[in-house]
């Protein structure tokens, strides 16, 4: 009996674990291939200005006007 409950609690557990690791993953990639230096084609600038808080870096937000997608370039 205490094995099933250890595992079944355990089980619980391991899957919190992996969907906690991997959304973290997904978020973060997600995030780095919409920011940088370069601008890709199709975007256009937009007068929203932000400061991550975390880099403490400026971020211009530029608009994709076909997709709805947005970038954020880093200003200096």
């Amino acid at each position: 009996m205490w094995e099933w409950i250890l595992g079944f609690y355990g089980l619980q557990i391991i899957i919190v674990i992996v969907i906690i690791f991997g959304s973290w993953f997904v978020w973060d990639r997600r995030f780095k291939t919409k920011h940088g230096q370069e601008v890709p084609d199709g975007f256009v600038r937009t007068k929203e200005v932000s400061i991550d808080p975390t880099t403490k870096k400026k971020l211009v937000v530029y608009f994709h006007p076909e997709t709805g997608e947005r970038f954020y370039k880093e200003e200096e």
